[in-house]
């Protein structure tokens, strides 16, 4: 097998100075961790529109064939240079760690990171450094955690805080290749600000004359300073981009993405972080800081639409130097909107509320999660519904009641489709997220949610196909329903995205249809 990821040793090395209790944990995750990464990036290989890939085949050979036959259950991609990359046949869906090695031409790999390189396709060498990157941060990741603590099944047991919730999701994206990946961040950095090792930070407050600020909503008199802006600063960011000590500061805890922060008692501070997480460098534009307050005022104006149903949490202030990598976002914790008793819980944690996802309880959850954002759509307004920015609020017993989504940045609205139902456009919203585009617009939900959000709740293409059969049966019939019932199932191609770096934007895959036989 291929061995050794410079990553993993360097990694190793960082580790043995700044906690070498966590070595022998360390170690023992790598192979796991390597599954996972190379679970994420064959689902890739396997359903992307890669064009160093001629043909996909699927044949039923016989188990145990000879040299050169495929097993059956087995995937193998022809190359366009003549090689063969084989493996087991990919479930888009599933959401566990399931491929533990692959061939190329009858070489073993067993690492994600080894098998780019060996591929040798147009910027795999940057790629394969990001997943070897991602393989050592997520074994870090998981030996950072109590070995002898489980989710538990009783819902009085579970977090009273919101960020305890968000630091329960250790593997991050369940899908993405670069699922862990932090390039910049040394072993120290990881343990000081991942949320999974359930660090507090220490958030600078930086000083910026009022007159050189754009702010938007309302900036609050606990972060002003007479004719001062106290803008919240990461400490990567501080250290590593702005160059800039702070004396004053603020403990705070981070979230799953990292960059955002429950501050205590209060708001929810997304802070710029000039790096690149999974496919996107995380700063804060100045045009999303202009548009804060308009576009939250509308995102309020959504929630009758929807029976109260859905919550959309609102920006409270925004404020930038006028730059992307000094910003700062403020906003409402979705706790708010959880009733005594309740638990306001992101869809990406599920796995670790330990409730027994039982086909009953996934239709009701997709039934809910459906029929607001379907709802939604027909009237002119796409969410990125995916794992993080979704919550579900639950019952004392675990019942799914209502939705809550945050973080309104990616959303996608038509004009057109909000003048049939009467709804005005406000001014302010940035071009960027304006669009009557029907692929768009369905390609945002249907991608975010259902092959995400929907997708990683189940598990996997049989219990997602249950859940969505039980859920379309009681949905009005629009247009939109048609397309999620019938047509291939957009989804973010993400693997060709981190090889497609001089393409902006998204770039998108069609994956089976879970609602339809094999062969569409």
């Amino acid at each position: 097998m291929h061995r050794p990821p410079t990553a993993e040793a360097e990694l190793a090395e960082e580790l043995a100075v700044v906690r070498p209790a966590l070595g022998p944990r360390f170690a023992a995750a790598l192979p796991g961790a390597r599954a996972g990464v190379l679970t994420r990036l064959w689902r890739g290989l396997a359903h992307e529109p890669l064009p160093w890939i001629d043909r996909r085949e699927e044949p039923g050979g016989e188990p145990g064939g000879g040299s050169g036959a495929q097993r059956r259950g087995e995937l193998t991609l022809r190359l366009r240079d003549g090689r063969r990359l084989r493996g087991p046949r990919s479930d888009p869906y599933a959401s566990a760690d399931q491929v533990t090695r692959v061939w190329l031409d009858g070489t073993a790999y067993d690492d994600p990171a080894r098998l780019m390189a060996a591929l040798a396709v147009p910027h795999g060498a940057d790629f394969a450094a990001e997943l070897a990157h991602s393989v050592a941060s997520s074994a870090l990741s998981r030996a950072g955690q109590d070995p002898l603590s489980a989710p538990s099944t009783d819902p009085k047991q579970w977090p009273v805080r919101d960020w305890e919730w968000e630091q329960r999701v250790v593997d991050g994206h369940p899908y993405h290749p670069n699922c862990r990946s932090r390039p910049g961040f040394s072993v120290a950095e990881q343990l000081a600000y991942g949320p999974e090792h359930r660090p507090a930070v220490r958030l600078g407050l930086l000083p910026v004359p009022a007159g050189e600020c754009l702010v938007s909503g309302e900036w609050p008199e606990h972060l002003r300073d007479g004719t001062r802006l106290m803008i919240p600063v990461h400490p990567w960011q501080a250290a590593h981009v702005l160059k800039r000590s702070c004396a004053q500061g603020v403990t705070a805890h981070p979230l799953m993405s990292l960059r955002t922060l429950a501050l205590p008692g209060g708001p929810h501070v997304k802070t710029a972080l000039s790096t690149r997480l999974t496919s996107s460098v995380r700063d804060i534009s100045v045009a999303s800081v202009a548009a804060s307050a308009a576009l939250s005022d509308f995102a309020q104006s959504l929630t009758p639409h929807t029976d109260g149903l859905l919550h959309l949490t609102r920006s409270l202030g925004a404020a930038t130097a006028h730059s992307p990598d000094l910003a700062a976002v403020l906003r409402e914790t979705p706790d708010v909107y959880g009733a005594p008793g309740e638990h306001v819980v992101p869809v990406a944690a599920l796995d670790v509320t330990g409730l027994p996802r039982s086909p009953l309880w996934l239709a009701q959850f997709a039934r809910l999660a459906l029929g607001v954002g379907l709802r939604l759509l027909e009237l002119g307004v796409a969410l990125e519904a995916h794992g993080q920015n979704l919550l579900v609020v639950l019952s004392a017993s675990g019942a799914p009641l209502r939705l809550v989504y945050r973080d309104l940045a990616d959303i996608r609205v038509s004009p057109a489709r909000l003048a049939r139902h009467g709804v005005g456009l406000p001014e302010g919203l940035p071009a960027r997220i304006r669009t009557d585009d029907t692929t768009a617009l369905r390609r945002k939900l249907f991608g975010s949610l259902v092959a995400g959000a929907l997708a990683g709740a189940a598990g996997g293409r049989p219990a997602l196909r249950a859940a969505l059969e039980a859920a379309v049966r009681d949905l009005p019939r629009t247009p939109d329903l048609a397309a999620l019932c019938e047509e291939p199932l957009p989804a973010k191609a993400l693997t060709l995205m981190r090889l497609s770096p001089g393409t902006p934007g998204d770039q998108w895959t069609l994956l089976p249809n879970p609602l339809r036989g094999e062969g569409n």
